[in-house]
């Protein structure tokens, strides 16, 4: 049954919301209002359109360079704006910017965790970004909609919302979809991408981002931030305030969350279908099943295992480096490559 009094929230507010007089105001207004019962993690873009509004462009830049001095600009406008909404309810804020490395290595993945929960513990609002001054991939590929299902599985959060300037996910005649058990193929062909000069992502990006807090056993709701009272909404009827996507199953523990996705694999194990089998099983990888190696990667390293059709249908923590493991693939070997205790089905 779905629960309605979720204890732990991860919402995550769109740059294109900036773009409406308003918004964000009604927006803190409705985290305040949650905040009473419950715990809150902001993961906001906006700082690069806060930097473009004081640099008084329109377009958004498109060297790198500029791009991270106008991040640099609108971060401190950014987080005055929440500052000044929230203090009106008595709340205070806290900033984490955030890269690849501070998910990819355990330990500092584990102290951003700590952080954050420092935060919640205190009353404090964590407001999260990108660090876009110096992620340049995140930068040029990337966006928040990623970030935000990395951190609601970095909490254990219960929810994880999406807001952005549309209603939800559209079917075919435009109206939104109110609940979604499963993203299928056709689902995703439902998807658009976004052209809008303030923005990256779209709803391709929103649906990967919900795929990953539904594969966590975290609840996820693509909604419309432009309508008012819209997060009093979702907390009284989930269901009917935008696109609601289920849980595939119970949450897995939080290292096995982490090695699914927080860490970026290093390389990949391409293994036979007698050992795909054993690992869809829950038994470990034997380095007689792994028929090929490729990249470079040391012990306890993440990476990717893969079947002979080359699709990626586990990770795991592997036990040996990439050099020796070169040397015994399709051998007998005294222990195992990746302990079923590190390996994650995918």
């Amino acid at each position: 049954m779905l629960p309605l009094n979720f204890k732990r929230w991860v919402i995550k507010i769109g740059s294109s919301l900036f773009c409406f007089k308003g918004v964000i105001e009604d927006l803190c207004q409705g985290v305040a209002s949650i905040f009473k019962n419950s715990q809150i993690v902001l993961v906001s873009s906006g700082a690069i359109f806060c930097g473009m509004n004081t640099l008084g462009i329109k377009k958004r830049p498109q060297e790198l360079s500029e791009l991270q001095a106008t991040a640099a600009i609108g971060q401190i406008q950014l987080m005055q704006l929440y500052r000044n909404y929230f203090n009106k309810y008595n709340l205070e804020c806290g900033q984490l910017l955030l890269t690849w490395e501070d998910f990819n290595q355990r330990r500092r993945y584990l102290n951003a965790r700590n952080t954050i929960l420092s935060l919640l513990k205190s009353k404090v609002i964590p407001v999260i970004n990108e660090n876009d001054v110096v992620s340049t991939e995140e930068i040029k590929f990337g966006d928040n909609d990623r970030l935000s299902s990395l951190v609601a599985n970095l909490v254990d959060a219960d929810i994880l919302v999406i807001l952005s300037d549309v209603d939800g996910l559209l079917d075919e005649n435009k109206q939104p979809i109110k609940v979604i058990e499963k993203i299928t193929p056709q689902i995703q062909t439902l998807c658009r991408t976004t052209d809008k000069q303030t923005s990256v992502g779209g709803m391709i990006s929103k649906i990967e981002a919900a795929k990953i807090a539904i594969n966590s056993g975290i609840y996820c709701i693509i909604a419309n931030g432009k309508r008012k009272g819209i997060l009093n909404e979702i907390m009284s009827s989930p269901f009917t305030a935008g696109t609601l996507f289920l849980p595939v199953r119970k949450k897995p523990l939080a290292l096995k969350r982490w090695i699914a996705f927080g860490a970026k694999p290093k390389g990949k194990l391409f293994v036979d279908e007698g050992a795909k089998q054993a690992l869809l099983n829950k038994k470990s990888l034997l380095s007689v099943g792994i028929v090929d190696v490729e990249g470079e990667f040391n012990k306890g390293d993440i990476v990717a295992v893969l079947d002979k059709d080359n699709q990626e249908f586990c990770r795991g923590k592997v036990e040996v480096n990439s050099e020796k493991l070169r040397m015994i693939k399709g051998k007998r070997f005294t222990r195992e490559i990746i302990h079923r205790n590190n390996l994650v089905i995918l």
